[in-house]
C-alpha cells in the first residue's frame, strides 16, 4: 500500500464523495427531525458519529494506492473467509433482531459483517473475472464464480436475512454482466435460479417472509400487518405535497404511523417532511452517484477497476431501487436500508469503504 504525496485535498474524488455525503446529510436531517419530535437525540447522535468516521475512513482510502488488491490473491482471498467466518459466527454468537440474527453485540453498539461480505465479493470477484477476462467466453469461469457467491449468499439467507442475500446477487449479477458472459450462458443461469427461488420458497424462507411476499401480492389477506405498514408509507409519501410539511411535522412518523421510519423506510419519513422537491433532490445525488460509478465501468482500461465499479455500481442501485420500490408498495418487503441514507453505522461504513476503494482505483488507472 502506498502512500499519498502532495496536497490531500486536491487527491480526494469529489465527484464521487461529494453525492455520498449529500445523501448522508438528507439522512441525518431526517434523523434528526425524528428526535426533535421525540427529544430523544441518541440516534441522530450515534448516526453523526458514524457518519464523520465512515467519511473519514472512504477519504483515507481515495488517497491511498490501493492497487495491491489487484495483485495480491493471499490478502483478497484472507478477505473473502475471514468475512464467511464472521457470518458463520452469527449463528451462536449473534443476536436476534426483528427474527434475523445478523448482528454482533459490541457494547452499546451492533456490528454486522453481513454489508461487508458484499464489498468483499465484489473484490473477490473483480480479482477472480479480471484475471480470466479471456476465459469468461466459456461457462466454467461464471459457473465457478457462483460458488464464491453462493457460499455468503446461503449464510445470509439462512440468518435469515432474504434482503441483504438479494444484494448480494445482485452484486454477483452485475459483476458477471461486465465480465463478458455470453447471452446463452446468462440464460442458463436465469434458469438456475428460477429453480433456485422456488427451492426457497419451499425450504428456506421463514413464515414472515412468505407472508411479506403474500401480502404484497394480495394486500387484502394482510389488512393489519405488512400490508398496514405499506400502507402507512403509501400515506406519508402522497401527504408530502410539493414542499412537504416540513422537518419535524410530518404526522405519519411523529405519530408512530409510520414503521422503521430510520431505516427501511426513510424515503416516506423525507418525502412526507420535504415533499416533491426533496424528493427529487435525492433522486438526483442517488443518480449522480450512481452514473458517476458506471461511467467508469466505460472509460477505464484496467479490468479490475471496470469490474469493482460494476459490483458497486450494481449494489448501490439495487438497494436503493429495492428501497423506494418497497415504500411505494411495488415490491415486498424486504428490509433493505436506503445506501448512505438510512440509520445504520455498519451499512453506512460498507458503502463508505467500498466507495473510497472505488475512488482510489478509479484515480489510478489508465482510461481509454
Amino acid at each position: 500500500m502506498a502512500f499519498p504525496s502532495g496536497k490531500i485535498i486536491e487527491r480526494i474524488n469529489w465527484r464521487l464523495i461529494l453525492p455520498a455525503m449529500a445523501l448522508s446529510l438528507m439522512g441525518l436531517l431526517s434523523i434528526l427531525s425524528m428526535s426533535l419530535a421525540s427529544k430523544n437525540f441518541l440516534y441522530f447522535g450515534k448516526q453523526l458519529i458514524f457518519f464523520v468516521f465512515s467519511l473519514g475512513v472512504a477519504i483515507v482510502l481515495s488517497v491511498l494506492d490501493l492497487r495491491f488488491l489487484k495483485i495480491n490473491s493471499h490478502f483478497v482471498f484472507f478477505l473473502y473467509f475471514f468475512s464467511l467466518a464472521a457470518l458463520a459466527g452469527l449463528f451462536p454468537l449473534g443476536v436476534e433482531s426483528r427474527g434475523v440474527r445478523g448482528w454482533y453485540r459490541l457494547g452499546p453498539f451492533s456490528f454486522s459483517p453481513v454489508p461487508f461480505s458484499a464489498i468483499i465479493l465484489i473484490i473477490v470477484l473483480s480479482k477472480y473475472f479480471s484475471t480470466r477476462h479471456i476465459e469468461v467466453g466459456r461457462f466454467q469461469p461464471i459457473f465457478f464464480s457462483g460458488f464464491y457467491f453462493l457460499i455468503p449468499f446461503a449464510l445470509i439467507l439462512l440468518q435469515p436475512d432474504f434482503g441483504s442475500a438479494l444484494a448480494l446477487f445482485f452484486v454477483w449479477f452485475g459483476t458477471i454482466n461486465f465480465s463478458g458472459i455470453k447471452i446463452r450462458h446468462l440464460f442458463i443461469l436465469m434458469l438456475v435460479f428460477s429453480l433456485l427461488a422456488v427451492l426457497a420458497w419451499q425450504f428456506w424462507l421463514k413464515d414472515y417472509q412468505k407472508q411479506r411476499i403474500l401480502a404484497f401480492l394480495k394486500p387484502e389477506i394482510d389488512a393489519k400487518g405488512i400490508s398496514w405498514n405499506v400502507a402507512q408509507s403509501k400515506i406519508a409519501i402522497g401527504s408530502g405535497g410539493l414542499l412537504g410539511k416540513g422537518l419535524g411535522k410530518g404526522t405519519q412518523v411523529h405519530y408512530g404511523f409510520l414503521p422503521e421510519a430510520k431505516t427501511d423506510f426513510i424515503f416516506s419519513a423525507w418525502a412526507e417532511e420535504t415533499g416533491f422537491v426533496g424528493v427529487l433532490f435525492l433522486l438526483f445525488f442517488i443518480g449522480l452517484l450512481f452514473f458517476s460509478s458506471l461511467k467508469i465501468v466505460f472509460y477505464t482500461n484496467d479490468n479490475f477497476t471496470k469490474l469493482f465499479a460494476a459490483g458497486f455500481s450494481f449494489l448501490f442501485f439495487a438497494q436503493s431501487f429495492i428501497n423506494m420500490a418497497m415504500a411505494f408498495g411495488f415490491l415486498p418487503v424486504v428490509g433493505i436500508p436506503l445506501p448512505f441514507v438510512s440509520y445504520g453505522g455498519s451499512h453506512l461504513l460498507a458503502f463508505y469503504l467500498g466507495l473510497g476503494i472505488l475512488a482510489s482505483l478509479e484515480r489510478r488507472t489508465p482510461v481509454s
